[in-house]
């Protein structure tokens, strides 16, 4: 697979306007991008843009504090799905894990998991840069136990990003059948290729088209 085909192309700022998301569909569209992940509320614009083409429409649930209720969550990612989305990218609830409730997480990603009902991919943020080692691990079983498809790194909004250990060890975690997306901080080739010689199968970034130009961003999420 191409670098380009295995980028979200992201937008994810509160103040991303019209043009701007218009323009990441359409360099999502020349760069053929695996898909744009952007706020619930451009979805559906999303959507109508990329109506056509390979590109999927990703966006992010319970983003980027994962503390909303399992309900919400839930709740979002059916809205998402009946505006377009193809793919979701859900915060776990990351104080109940730092608590110790397991039990807690696991419901929080099966509810979303649920939701998609096989109509969505379901990508699980587990926000490497509050957790420990053994949190990271925690939260990877957890979300393999709950049928996601994807692990993923970073919200990009905590200060953290991807760092290849991380990635090396949620793919040590999940095995090979559960896909590990590597975000926050991913600015160039460079930095893509050490997440994928780490384990890494998607990036997120917001410097897409740099990246596959050989360019060096500027953005962290």
């Amino acid at each position: 697979m191409s670098i380009a085909g295995m980028i979200d192309h992201t937008l994810l700022r509160s103040d991303a306007t019209k043009e701007e998301i218009k323009k990441l569909t359409e360099e999502a569209k020349e760069y053929r991008f695996a898909s744009v992940c952007v706020n619930p509320a451009w979805v559906a614009y999303a959507a109508e843009q990329l109506a056509g083409s390979e590109v999927k429409v990703c966006t992010v649930i319970g983003f980027p504090l994962g503390a909303a209720t399992s309900k919400v969550k839930a709740y979002e990612t059916s809205d998402a799905i009946g505006r377009g989305a193809a793919e979701v990218d859900m915060v776990i609830n990351i104080g109940a894990l730092k608590s110790g409730d397991d039990d807690l997480v696991l419901r929080d990603i099966q509810a979303v998991v649920d939701a998609a009902a096989s109509k969505a991919l379901v990508k699980v943020i587990i926000e490497t840069a509050l957790l420990t080692d053994d949190e990271k691990v925690r939260a990877c079983k957890l979300a393999v136990q709950a049928g996601a498809n994807f692990v993923k790194t970073s919200t990009g909004f905590q200060g953290g990003g991807a760092t290849a250990e991380d990635v090396a060890l949620m793919r040590r975690t999940v095995g090979p059948n559960v896909g590990v997306k590597a975000s926050g901080g991913v600015r160039s080739l460079d930095d893509v290729t050490k997440m994928v010689e780490a384990g890494a199968t998607r990036i997120g970034a917001s410097s897409g088209v740099q990246i596959v130009q050989g360019e060096q961003g500027t953005s962290s999420y």
